[in-house]
């Protein structure tokens, strides 16, 4: 395999030792041997192609995946003593920090924290590879390989390319192709006109904030958000950005950044296929309304902005963005936060937790780490009935006494959401 990187797995790579990794911690109670974990990741290389790839520079500097079947890598494992229920946190906030260095090793490795009966394992990846489905994908795959080294798993059919996420119609369409190359042309002039920029800010101190609601809050907050007709998704979005506004005051933007899975519009890209782009909107709060009709407003944002994304022209259009790159890179370096955090829904995880010889018991949502800048984020996701919530930033971007006080103000709310018929924000 050799293959070009995209202009978003460029960015997302930066300079082969660019710590963007995501974490994907669960828990697991059963008992296996760290051979047994080996050959259950070497399966999955043979699986996924990109999991054997190393990025190679061609002659003009330009990142390529390059599988060196001659050479071949292995996925590293990393064990240590499991000692509290909560090693996981620490070890998952040590991961977001630690570099891969993509021309020598593959975009993936795992932590084991090996206790007697119950383990925790960390899924390690590069985020120029992986999105929140294509880790719970492999997360998947991995389990049914740990279980059975004999699973049948069905061998991916990787990206080789743009081609594969766009249309060949689209691709050939002279217009569209020349109007990419015109506004980033544009742009490209824009940015090296721009005055001066601010200092980047340095990251410091990160943390990690978890939490889970137990079925029966779960249930009910489903339940309420379905007698409301509202998506859950929307129902969060209020909740966070009212807890930002009750606890930050006027230093909350009233922004929340969502990811939207591009596997919603690109049927091309399948289940199976390790890739890492999101589309982006941006969700605010209506002030003055009650909740529900916030959530309702949102959603209806949601709606409006979902209907004019064209993932095809975005693709390309930063596909005729590479050789403006660094100066993109630079200055999106330099902006100060325009939104107060970043939020993604997973939803309902589908993966099984029964095995032969150990149970799944808990899924921890994933999380990523900016290298550099503002970096707070939420991530939810629900399995085995239980709505669970990763929060993460660092003390440069948000007060860690401030984090904790959003937390408890949207269990509040969350609780009062599950258990009371009317809901107003004070």
């Amino acid at each position: 395999m050799r293959r070009k990187l995209l202009f978003i797995e460029r960015m997302l790579h930066g300079d082969g030792n660019y710590a963007f990794n995501a974490i994907l911690p669960v828990k697991i109670r059963g008992t296996f041997r760290e051979a047994e974990i080996q050959r259950a990741l070497e399966s999955l290389q043979k699986n996924h192609a990109l999991l054997n790839a190393t990025v190679k520079d061609d002659v003009q500097g330009e990142p390529w995946f390059v599988v060196d079947k001659t050479n071949p890598v292995k996925i590293p494992i990393r064990t240590l003593i499991r000692n509290t229920e909560k090693d996981w946190q620490t070890e998952s906030v040590k991961e977001w920090s630690r570099a891969f260095d993509g021309y020598k090793e593959p975009l993936m490795r795992l932590v084991w924290i090996k206790g007697e009966m119950v383990s925790e394992i960390i899924l390690v990846m590069h985020h120029c590879l992986f999105d929140g489905r294509s880790a719970l994908m492999i997360l998947e795959e991995f389990l049914q390989l740990l279980d059975n080294p004999n699973a049948v798993i069905t061998p991916e059919v990787s990206i080789s390319g743009i081609k594969d996420v766009v249309p060949e119609s689209m691709l050939n369409n002279r217009f569209h192709n020349i109007v990419a190359k015109l506004v980033i042309s544009a742009a490209s002039l824009t940015l090296s006109l721009m005055p001066s920029k601010n200092q980047i800010e340095e990251r410091k101190n990160d943390y990690l904030i978890h939490w889970r609601l137990d079925k029966e809050t779960t249930s009910a907050l489903l339940a309420r958000c379905k007698d409301e007709n509202i998506r859950v998704n929307s129902a969060i979005c209020a909740i966070i950005l009212d807890a930002f506004k009750d606890i930050r005051q006027e230093k909350a933007k009233n922004k929340i950044l969502c990811p939207v899975d591009i596997r919603n519009f690109n049927p091309q890209i399948k289940k199976n296929n390790i890739f890492a782009f999101a589309l982006m909107i941006l969700v605010s709060a209506y002030p003055g309304l009650d909740f529900f009709s916030n959530a309702r407003a949102i959603q209806k944002d949601i709606d409006k902005r979902m209907a004019k994304l064209n993932p095809y022209k975005i693709i390309m259009l930063l596909e005729a963005a590479h050789g403006s790159l660094h100066k993109i890179v630079d200055f999106l370096r330099h902006q100060k936060p325009g939104n107060d955090c970043m939020f993604s829904n997973l939803g309902k995880v589908d993966i099984p937790f029964k095995y032969q010889s150990f149970e799944l018991e808990t899924i921890f949502s994933p999380s990523v780490m900016v290298p550099e800048g503002h970096a707070t984020a939420f991530t939810t996701s629900t399995y085995r009935g239980e709505m669970d919530f990763s929060f993460i930033s660092n003390v440069s971007s948000l007060p860690y006494e401030d984090a904790k006080a959003i937390k408890d103000k949207m269990i509040r709310t969350i609780t009062t959401l599950a258990t009371t018929e009317k809901y107003s924000i004070a």
